[in-house]
């Protein structure tokens, strides 16, 4: 029995290897700039890649939190590659304590060793998880593959180590007393022996972290000939008083072009917040709904509902734009599901949540203004995109927008004087 648990705990490590294998893969994808599918199955390389960009695997891989080191390599170190190598070392400590049989004076210390290196990857699990299930409100089928995998190793080892048995003729030695008979094969070897094991066996665990890091920091394509060289507004001004203030106040003057219910723009508000570039930029929105219901340039309603809460945005009062943005954000699924269904729900859904923009959100008023917001467009020549960001009138390149922001903002900030 205890040298079943010890094999759930290898085959674990194994399926753990696997599942981060794959959110590296897909992380690597993207190193071309270009939009990729994501595996997002329990049975990675079985089932196609999703394509949408709307499953959660997709939502994490873009996040915040699946990558670091951010403003060093594009697009950052991505947390399933240390991942990988500690699954990789787990596996062969396992195959190590599996290989060299049971009945070795150290078992018990070297299995108490792998079930506390097997802790390492359930800790991060809960960290993760908690990010992705409760922050960013995504399930990612790749992660929770890795979760479980994680807890499997875990158990494996903790039983393994704990269960009676598997001492062999060490144990019948030692309740013996017979540990002085210094040329026989019943020699135990000093304790500080096995203490030294330990410590480089941890050493081999953080090489094996270490070198995959230093490994891929290295090899990264240098996208920084990129940076800056996308393009930029043919005129800055806000002749048609449409552009919006968001997010704080002060920095280098930005302007974002943004579809309320635009997965991608939410996505690139939660970078802006979580790698507190956004500070550094004092940042300016234009509404462009990619909805046929005012927007003239789009022939079908890509975002239903968005024209709607593009007005509910320009009416609100300054100090009130973001908690609209927020509720727009948090709420992106709900409006466009009840848009399609009713072209009038999204107004609607607007005034009840901001009472305070009744009379507005639907006016005559809003509408003109939403129009020129459209002309804006036009007039600096903008492609039907969102979400845009230009700095002191240089766009960043649509590529940098989510997994290159950091390295490309951070660059783009310190060529014009701010703090990246």
């Amino acid at each position: 029995m205890k040298r079943a648990f010890l094999g759930l705990a290898i085959a674990a490590c194994v399926l753990g290897l696997f599942f981060t294998s794959f959110s590296t893969y897909d992380f690597v994808q993207h190193l071309d700039r270009q939009v990729h599918g994501i595996h997002c199955s329990f049975i990675p390389g079985l089932d196609g890649t999703d394509v949408s960009g709307s499953s959660g695997c997709h939502v994490t891989l873009m996040s915040p939190y699946s990558s670091v080191l951010r403003d060093v390599v594009w697009g950052g170190v991505p947390v399933s590659l240390p991942g990988m190598a500690v699954f990789a070392f787990l596996l062969a400590y396992g195959l190590r304590l599996a290989l060299r049989g049971p009945g070795r004076r150290d078992e018990s210390g070297d299995a108490g060793f792998f079930a506390l290196a097997c802790a390492l990857p359930v800790i991060t699990s809960v960290g993760m998880g908690y990010l992705s299930l409760v922050t960013l409100g995504a399930a990612c089928k790749l992660c929770i593959g890795t979760y479980a995998a994680s807890g499997l190793a875990f158990l494996g080892a903790v039983v393994h180590w704990r269960a009676p048995g598997g001492g062999g003729k060490w144990e019948d030695a030692a309740e013996e007393g017979s540990g002085d008979s210094g040329d026989s094969d019943d020699w135990r070897p000093p304790m500080d022996h096995s203490n030294r094991h330990h410590v480089s066996a941890f050493g081999a665990g953080v090489a094996f972290v270490g070198l995959a890091i230093v490994g891929y920091i290295a090899m990264a394509p240098d996208f920084s000939g990129y940076v800056g060289d996308c393009g930029e507004l043919a005129d800055g001004e806000d002749a048609y008083d449409v552009l919006i203030p968001v997010g704080p106040r002060g920095g280098i003057p930005a302007v974002e072009i943004l579809d309320p219910l635009c997965p991608s723009c939410k996505g690139l508000e939660e970078r802006l917040a979580a790698s507190d570039l956004g500070t550094k930029l004092d940042r300016r929105a234009l509404m462009f709904p990619l909805d046929n219901a005012c927007n003239w340039m789009v022939t079908s309603a890509v975002h239903p509902g968005a024209c709607a809460v593009s007005e509910a945005l320009l009416c609100a009062e300054e100090d009130q734009v973001d908690a609209v943005m927020r509720w727009a954000f948090d709420n992106q699924g709900a409006i466009k599901t009840a848009s399609e269904a009713d072209p009038d729900a999204a107004g609607r859904m607007a005034v009840e949540a901001f009472p305070g923009l009744k009379g507005c959100v639907g006016g005559a008023q809003v509408k003109a203004r939403l129009n020129r917001s459209l002309r804006w467009a036009v007039a600096n020549e903008l492609p039907i995109l969102t979400p845009q960001l230009y700095v002191d009138g240089a766009k960043v390149c649509d590529e940098d927008t989510d997994l290159g922001l950091d390295f490309a903002l951070s660059r783009m900030l310190a060529a014009r004087g701010g703090t990246p």
